[in-house]
């Protein structure tokens, strides 16, 4: 396969090696902060063992669809999410809806950064034997209110993702994740042996994994919808950028099915990682599984003093977070360089200069949004907070209908299947023309409006 492809525009657009080049970079994507953190704890909040159940049974139907369809639309291109739109057209609803999907991973990356800067802040600190320091109350208030320190880890961690996007697609992207995913997955399984072995912990083992109908409710299925979407990259541009760096030759059914399995068991490790202990160390009250950073930089700090080999085992958490962070923020980062390379038509070097500066205008405005411009609110949200929701709750589900009809309206199926068809048994064909065309836009339209009113107050989630 040619790796370094010459553009119309004279430039060099690259590629990945093979099919398990390309599958480790989207499960490394797939596999972030969204798994490690935001999964538990929405397993935890929405039943357990039914929000796990209803997770898979979306992943497969919904996920799969949106997967099939940005990939193969960003093959059939060779183009990242604005060019792959605008090559079905030059009207303004195909630049809007490039543009969204390729604007969502430029104003995540920042805010992500800032959190991965507080996960590397927290390795430092076990790496130190602070074992004891870091789960005292108020600790992790006291570190991002400190301007100076959140500035200083975010900039860290955002040198490093830049030092990997700056070795491009083949020598930078995928080497980093043939490097880091399957160090990631043992260090999961190790975490989550000991997790489950925690005297007390199995009654969390218990409640993540057998479903109970009596903990069902539309919430879980809304929530699982919503972290769906986190966790599998979707609608972020990134599987239209990485779609556009893989041969014809590769199966993107059996790949996309590879990806599913890879992503969904990194969830339920993330879960028997946590769950357990944490139910282990509160007496089985999952009401202490709480939201976001609390869950992961507070209540597990605690869980981690409270053993023996807290040390170690909050080293070997770290690090894995750590990785996870990286590999989903190498992701976002590649989608909006090569973004830029497509339509400025820029070198590698530039687009990443460019990156730089979003990345330190707002990301900065993120990590600082605890401290020195903690003044500053939207809608009552702190930056971080505000492009969270932005991002997440009210342009993934625009970006994701824009795509729905795209597909449905203008490429067409038979095109669509063409293009899988190439490579690929397509033994899922008569799931994906069904879900596209009635279920998928009213499920986008319902998390949308959920997201909404939650904000806004009229329910809660």
């Amino acid at each position: 396969m040619d790796h370094d492809k010459k553009t119309k525009h004279g430039g060099h657009r690259g590629s990945f090696s093979g099919r398990l080049g390309y599958i480790l970079a989207v499960a490394g994507s797939a596999v972030g902060l969204g798994n490690i953190w935001r999964f538990p704890y929405l397993a935890a909040k929405y039943g357990g063992g039914i929000f796990l159940l209803v997770y898979i049974l979306l992943t497969v139907s919904f996920g799969y669809v949106l997967i099939m369809s940005e990939t193969s639309i960003g093959r059939m291109t060779k183009k990242s999410p604005v060019g792959a739109f605008s090559f079905f057209g030059k009207t303004a609803p195909f630049k809007i809806g490039g543009w969204l999907n390729a604007v969502i991973p430029m104003l995540i990356v920042p805010y992500y950064s800032t959190i991965g800067g507080w996960v590397i802040k927290y390795l430092v600190a076990y790496l130190s034997g602070k074992v004891q320091v870091v789960a005292e109350d108020g600790y992790f208030s006291a570190f991002i209110s400190d301007s100076w320190q959140a500035e200083l880890w975010f900039i860290v961690f955002a040198a490093l993702v830049f030092i990997i996007i700056l070795g491009g697609v083949k020598n930078g992207v995928e080497l980093m994740s043939r490097i880091m995913m399957p160090i990631l997955v043992v260090l999961a399984i190790i975490v989550a042996i000991y997790s489950v072995t925690r005297p007390g912990a199995l009654e969390g083992v218990k409640y993540f994994l057998i479903p109970n109908f009596e903990h069902f409710s539309w919430m879980t299925v809304v929530a699982a919808m919503g972290q769906m979407f986190y966790s599998l990259s979707i609608a972020m541009g990134i599987l239209y950028t990485y779609g556009s760096y893989i041969s014809k030759d590769i199966d993107l059914e059996q790949s996309t099915t590879q990806i599913e399995i890879f992503d969904t068991g990194i969830a339920i490790l993330a879960g028997l990682m946590i769950i357990p202990a944490v139910f282990a160390f509160s007496g089985g009250n999952p009401e202490t599984l709480n939201a976001g950073p609390s869950l992961m930089f507070i209540t597990l700090p605690k869980v981690f003093a409270s053993m023996g080999i807290g040390t170690g085992a909050g080293i070997l958490f770290f690090v894995l977070v750590l990785l996870a962070a990286l590999t989903s923020a190498v992701s976002l980062m590649e989608t909006s360089v090569s973004t830029f390379m497509d339509e400025l038509h820029w070198s590698r070097g530039k687009a990443s200069l460019l990156m730089a500066v979003v990345m330190i205008v707002f990301g900065s405005a993120s990590s600082l949004g605890y401290g020195v411009l903690d003044f500053i609110r939207i809608f009552g949200m702190n930056f971080l907070d505000f492009f969270d929701f932005m991002t997440n709750s009210v342009m993934m589900p625009l970006a994701a209908l824009a795509t729905c009809f795209l597909v449905i309206k203008v490429v067409g199926f038979d095109r669509i299947a063409k293009e899988i068809e190439q490579s690929s048994k397509f033994g899922r064909k008569k799931l994906y023309n069904f879900f596209l065309k009635y279920l998928a836009p009213i499920c986008l339209i319902v998390i949308l409006l959920s997201s909404i009113a939650n904000v806004l107050g009229i329910i809660s989630m």
